[in-house]
């Protein structure tokens, strides 16, 4: 049997390269010095720089509620004082936040910009345990209002790691009182590790940002280079993410959350912030859930009304920060769909309608040439995080078993997860395999939202099946339109193909849910 294929490292990761390049440029030249500066000692001794903006036009004695703001990974808190929102991943900047009245509060992460420290990806026992130490100052501040001695009145909003910090902050302390995080995740090894498979392309551009701009603990270094050669993690890396959170430490939010996520994000993917609605949902607290055409990638399809999130972010902080009870948040799931059109509904999961199925067959040659990605944007990236999303966004693959799934009538919508159910048979020169699904919209000729699901594989030449949800994606469909579900060999977004062989495929089952009418 012939020797497996190297992983096709030197490729990828020139493309990574070159995005982290633009992207490590992009952030380093974007701050511009107008906050007072502060330095906070953490419980462990480490120094966090913060940039502190007090509210403007404050009556002698008079107290402002503030927002904390944190940054993406690997960049240092935002010291622009007139920074604009980044509707691409729905962020309000802290002018947005100026203009409301608020004290505005950012910060160096551990491990990044001036602060000490080593990096630990939002840690319960270490980055939020330095929030804990940011608002043990804040309390402190003439400009800042409180609730209590020692408790202000605070609200946090920022983007993916900025994010994550919300949901841990929120889980530990209780002091935090309306959290806006936006592109964030549920569990690391869900969203970087889905179906025991490493996300390579996000991965390494992660890993060499952060390698770049920060000191990062070992275990992320030594998962990324494992999973460059395998494909997997071991057991004591996959500890030590999980650790990471939040996943467990959901149930403990108690404080309103207005989850924003990106359709087309395939770093984390919607069903990470789906996870964290449900669970806050289902446990009565105040919560809101709004899809938009963005996120960790590239929105190739029309964004539609990109003046959402600012909108919905400003509304949530006035109703639960200032606690202006007539002020409206809307419905409580709003989500844009591939035509960049706008809906909104009581709440999430949308009733279920009608799915639309359909079935197939084929046999997949496993091998490298013509895997899923990247995509050819009709027009150019200009700003940072589409930039470096772009080389490791999916693509319609050229090997690949296709299933034709038409779509039926006009203006049924999809919000959900589709499924697909294998029946197969093959043999690889490594039995633990993986093939790759991903959901062509034939009109744009487009993969629906950017998004590719591993499936495992048993290759070991006797006949098995496998049923699995895909990533959620959201559409409607069009009068005579249809899908095309690929199965694949391998992808820009999880790596090569790690073994040579082929997967016989008897039967392919696929079901797209569809919502009541």
């Amino acid at each position: 049997m012939p020797h497996a294929p190297k992983p096709r490292a030197p490729r990828l990761h020139r493309a990574v390269a070159v995005a982290v390049v633009t992207l490590a440029a992009t952030l380093l030249t974007a701050a511009h010095a107008a906050a007072a500066d502060v330095t906070v000692t953490s419980f462990d001794g480490t120094k966090i720089v913060a940039h502190w903006f007090p509210a403007q036009g404050l009556a002698a004695g008079e107290r402002a509620a503030t927002v904390l703001r944190g940054p993406g990974w690997s960049q240092p808190g935002d010291s622009d004082a007139a920074s604009a929102d980044s509707p691409e991943v729905g962020s309000v900047g802290n002018k947005t936040l100026a203009d409301q009245g608020y004290n505005v509060l950012t910060w160096d992460p551990r491990g990044f910009g001036r602060s000490g420290g080593t990096v630990q990806v939002d840690s319960k026992d270490f980055e939020g345990r330095d929030v804990q130490a940011l608002l043990d100052w804040l309390a402190a501040q003439p400009e800042a209002k409180l609730d209590k001695k020692g408790d202000p009145r605070v609200g946090m909003v920022g983007a993916s790691y900025g994010g994550g910090i919300q949901l841990v902050t929120a889980a530990i302390d209780p002091r935090i009182d309306a959290i806006v995080p936006s592109i964030a995740w549920h569990s690391l090894t869900t969203a970087l590790y889905k179906q025991d498979t490493v996300k390579l392309g996000w991965a390494s551009l992660l890993g060499l940002l952060g390698s770049a701009l920060g000191r990062l603990d070992s275990h992320i270094t030594s998962a990324i280079a494992e999973g460059a050669a395998t494909g997997r993690l071991s057991a004591a890396n996959v500890e030590w993410f999980t650790d990471r959170g939040p996943a467990a430490l959901v149930e403990r939010i108690k404080v309103p959350t207005l989850f924003l996520q990106g359709t087309v994000d395939d770093l984390f993917t919607l069903d990470e912030a789906t996870t964290n609605y449900r669970i806050l949902r289902g446990n009565g607290v105040p919560t809101k859930l709004l899809w938009f055409c963005g996120g960790h990638g590239i929105c190739l399809t029309p964004a539609g009304d990109t003046t959402r999130v600012h909108d919905a972010t400003v509304n949530w902080l006035r109703r639960y920060l200032d606690r202006q009870t007539a002020v409206k948040t809307g419905a409580r799931f709003d989500w844009v769909d591939q035509d960049g059109r706008d809906r909104q509904a009581n709440d999430y999961p949308l009733p279920a309608g009608p799915a639309i199925t359909a079935s197939g067959s084929g046999t997949l040659l496993l091998t490298d040439v013509g895997g899923s990605g990247p995509p050819i944007p009709s027009t150019p990236p200009t700003s940072a995080i589409p930039l470096a999303g772009l080389p490791v966004a999916p693509a319609k693959a050229l090997n690949a078993v296709n299933v034709k799934v038409p779509t039926g009538a006009a203006g049924q919508v999809v919000a959900g997860p589709p499924t697909v159910t294998l029946a197969y048979k093959g043999t690889a020169t490594r039995a633990d395999s993986r093939v790759y699904a991903q959901l062509v919209d034939d009109a744009t000729g487009r993969v629906l939202g950017n998004q590719i699901t591993p499936i495992p594989v048993t290759l070991d030449g006797k006949a098995r099946t496998v049923s699995q949800p895909l990533e959620i994606v959201s559409a409607t469909t069009h009068a005579g339109s249809s899908f095309t579900l690929q199965l694949v060999a391998s992808s820009v977004a999880y790596g090569p193909a790690r073994a040579l062989g082929s997967v016989a495929f008897s039967q392919v089952k696929v079901s797209v849910p569809t919502a009541k009418p």
